[in-house]
Formats: C-alpha cells, structure tokens, sequence
C-alpha cells in the first residue's frame, strides 16, 4: 500500500474532563461530536487495495468484508480516515448501536465472519482524514482536515453503510447531544481544538463521557465458594515499568455465567511441566482474615471493560463492574496511565456548609 503517510497509524487519543468545555477553553476554539461506542479504525485505501486497522494497529481486515467493499465503493481511491466501526440494532424507528453484536464479529472462523457480515452488517462512522490523494493532512488544523473530510465524503448515498458524523461548534448543543445521544448507545461528547494539527498516540482531544470506565487485563480468577464456576475474575493494569500489577477483581456473575466462564477461559489457564495448574495468591488484608486469597493464574491475554467509581492509589476502590470483553485492544495498551480517575476534590470543601 502506497499512501504518503507513515504506516501503521497510532490514532489520536483523548483524555476526560468532567464536563462540555468552553469553545474558547483552547486558542483556535473547540469543535464538537458526538462520542460513537464501537472499534475505533483507521481505514487505509490505495485503490482496490484497502486495510482496516485497530486501535492497537490490530488488522480488522478480514473480519468486516462488507466494510472493506463499502470503502471501494464510498471513499477516495487513495486515503487513510479515522473512523469507528458500529453494528446497530433494533426495530426500524428504535434502533440503537449493539456493542455484543459487534464485538461477536471478531472470530476466527471464516464460515462466521461471513455469516455475520451479513446478518449483523456493520457500519463506518468517519470523523478525521489523514492522507487525501498524494497529500498527508496530519499537519493542517483539524477545522481544515474537517472540510476536507466533508468533500471528500459529499456524495455518499443517503442508505450507504459509510457516515460523516455530526459536528457543532455550539456547547449548548453539545450538551444537549450528551444527555440525547445516550438512548441510542453513544457514550458521550468529544470536544477537539479546531487549530490542531493531528497527534498520533497523544490524548490531545477531550472526552466527556457518561461514567468511568477503564480496560484491564484478566490475569486470573477464583473459584466461587459454592466450588463451581468462577467466583471472580482479577484483572491487571501494567505499570509505568512496564509491570504488570493486579488491580482489583469482578464478581457478580450468575450461576450460569459462572460455568460459562470456567470453559471460556480453559485454553488460558497457566500449567507447569507436569501439566498441574499454577496457583497464586493476592495479598491478605484486614478484610480477609482466613479467607483463601489463592487463584487460577491465567495468560494475561483478553482484556475486560469495567466501570468503577474510584481508585486508591494503583487500585480499584471497590470490587468493579464487568461491562465487556474488548477483542479489539492490545493488552500491553491497559495501563494505569489509561485510567480515567475523578478530578480532583478538597475533602474540607465537602463537610462545608
């Protein structure tokens, strides 16, 4: 592929704040849009020849043909667009994004990705452009790579799997599409500085975003105490070293789940050389008293979402809540960096009255 910028593409990330930001917060002003819940992709076309790519620079290729035919048909002969891939559901009138839709596409059997593409058939949301033709665009402000992007996609037809999504510069309306928004799946508003060039892997966006939310890595998982199925899950962050540390646990699985999960996460259970499963231990805490804190250690190689509350310290506060497995990110991409946490706030301030 001969595009005129350099491959792979780190997409350009976002960091939360706690509310719609001023448009004039940032020199050059602040564009809104709404924030899609789905894979974040970057769509590579040179001609017949086109590449969908992760997050992570995970190839997606193979797993949405009907996106990599819509791309031929909809976007320019030579490009690179940052965008989101949704399936949506739902009645016609009631339809909503589905993200257990979405993440079942990734599978490695042909015969269902095939399957799949056509009984959930998924969508591309466009909302940046990177190269256009010969040109890399990274460089131009992000008001200009818009208006690029909004030509660039000017006559797509009114039924093609293949969107621009909506913008404003208005934070009323932002707002509005904030609390609106949420009833069709999206998680939030992304605010962008108008007169930003494009920064690969940097957070140089603001999300605000309906809860926190955070990736970690399933590192092992207890048996429940009735002795069958998985208890609780325990899940990992790595370090600034590079480490990976154990952050906190999920539980609240339903009997039938519980089982479910003792065979889903069978192929990564850790053995040693007689074939026996290796067993660790979490620290004990004033808490646990006599408790067994042993657990199934696992490869550490699917990634959960979980929503929390707080962290104290390096960990989760609380026990969190399992939202869903992530397929699309890179396990070494869970790191404590990542976490969104609350924003700051003076204790004395809340006993004030």
């Amino acid at each position: 592929m001969d595009l005129p910028i350099d491959l792979p593409v780190s997409p350009m990330l976002a960091k939360a704040v706690p509310g719609v930001p001023a448009p004039d917060s940032v020199a050059g002003g602040l564009a809104y849009e709404p924030k899609w819940d789905g894979f974040r992709c970057i769509v590579l076309r040179d001609g017949d020849e086109v590449e969908l790519s992760s997050r992570g620079c995970k190839p997606l290729t193979r797993y949405f043909p009907e996106l990599v035919a819509a791309a031929r048909e909809h976007l320019p002969r030579r490009c690179a667009i940052d965008a989101e891939i949704v399936v949506r559901a739902g009645p016609p009138g009631a339809q909503r994004l589905d993200w257990e839709s979405l993440s079942q596409r990734i599978h490695p059997a042909d015969s269902r990705v095939q399957r799949l593409s056509a009984q959930t058939p998924a969508e591309l949301i466009c909302f940046d452009i990177l190269a256009l033709g010969d040109d890399d665009v990274t460089g131009m402000p992000f008001g200009d790579r818009r208006r690029k992007l909004e030509s660039a996609l000017s006559l797509l037809p009114v039924d093609a799997p293949v969107h621009l999504t909506r913008t404003t510069t208005d934070a009323a309306l932002a707002r509005d599409w904030f609390e609106r928004f949420e009833g069709a799946g999206l998680d939030g508003v992304v605010a962008k500085p108008l007169a930003a060039p494009y920064q690969q892997g940097k957070r140089a966006m603001l999300k605000i975003k309906h809860s926190r939310t955070a990736e970690a890595v399933v590192v092992g998982y207890r048996i429940h105490k009735s002795g069958n199925g998985v208890g609780s899950l325990l899940v990992g962050l790595y370090d600034e070293h590079g480490t990976l540390r154990p952050v906190g646990g999920i539980s609240a699985f339903t009997d039938v789940r519980r089982l479910e999960l003792m065979d889903e996460l069978a192929h990564l259970v850790v053995t040693d050389g007689q074939g026996q499963t290796v067993k660790g231990a979490t620290d004990r805490s004033r808490f646990s008293g006599n408790k067994d804190t042993s657990f199934v250690r696992l490869r550490p190689e699917r990634v959960v979402e979980v929503k929390f509350d707080q962290m104290e310290g390096p960990r989760f506060r609380h026990t969190v809540g399992f939202l869903r497995w992530r397929p699309d990110r890179d396990p070494q991409s869970c790191s404590a960096a990542q976490v969104d946490r609350p924003m700051a706030y003076d204790l004395d301030a809340v006993f004030q009255r």
